[in-house]
């Protein structure tokens, strides 16, 4: 059991410090695959009314399908995440979505715990302050007073209700022996090498959310089922 819990631990450990070195461009389609796929469970019809309705007034929504967290005396977790943006809605027609911009996640704590969790994590970004936090190379959960990150149900620590203002509201899907999901001290990391591959081309992740650049045909399910969430 124990050597089984330390392997765990190592394969999260590999998922933090990941930045996207040698990764092909079928593990980024993977992943924006899968992040369409948790966007279709986490926000099926009538299911989360509420959760629907901060995405249909979203400045973007990041997507981390899978954050994997072992657990034995010491604790690590990680996994990746893609951001899509979405424009202002104007008088020629509907809100628009971006592509996806690469991210991954990681975090590593110490203390007196055991398990392993599987976690679907989806953040839904609200203003344009926790829109730019994100859009950093590097963003620490906690570290920036000035930006709020909310908790809507169980299963993720946060600092305010959905009630209140909040820059980021964080939704999650749990499986495992953890209790929860703890986003404080997770720190995100943009995926050069994974956008470049993905488009062809070095682009930022400002570029790829904010001013829509690079195409893959590949991200048209991901559009596509945010944009039905937002319609709902």
């Amino acid at each position: 059991m124990i050597r089984r819990l330390f392997g765990a631990f190592a394969i999260a450990a590999t998922l933090a410090g990941c930045a996207g070195s040698g990764a092909t461009q079928t593990d980024q389609q993977s992943l924006v695959d899968r992040s369409t796929l948790t966007l279709q469970e986490m926000f099926a019809p009538n299911q989360n009314p509420q959760a629907v309705a901060l995405v249909k007034k979203a400045k973007a929504v990041m997507v981390c399908p899978r954050i994997f967290k072992a657990g034995f005396i010491l604790g690590g977790s990680g996994g990746g995440c893609v951001l899509v943006g979405r424009s202002a809605t104007g008088a020629t027609g509907p809100a628009a979505w971006s592509g996806p911009a690469f991210y991954g996640i990681g975090s590593g704590s110490l203390g007196l715990q055991a398990g392993v969790q599987d976690s679907e994590v989806v953040l839904v970004v609200e203003t344009d302050k926790g829109l730019r936090s994100l859009l950093d190379s590097h963003f620490k959960f906690g570290a920036d007073a000035g930006v709020a990150v909310a908790a809507y149900g169980a299963g993720i620590q946060g600092s305010l209700t959905p009630a209140l203002t909040a820059d980021i509201v964080a939704f999650s899907s749990n499986r495992g022996l953890f209790a929860g999901v703890a986003l404080d001290g997770s720190v995100l990391s943009s995926r050069s090498e994974w956008n470049q591959s993905y488009y062809g081309q070095p682009l930022s992740p400002q570029q790829i959310v904010l001013n829509f650049q690079g195409n893959n045909q590949g991200d048209a399910p991901l559009k596509a089922m945010l944009a039905h969430i937002a319609d709902q």
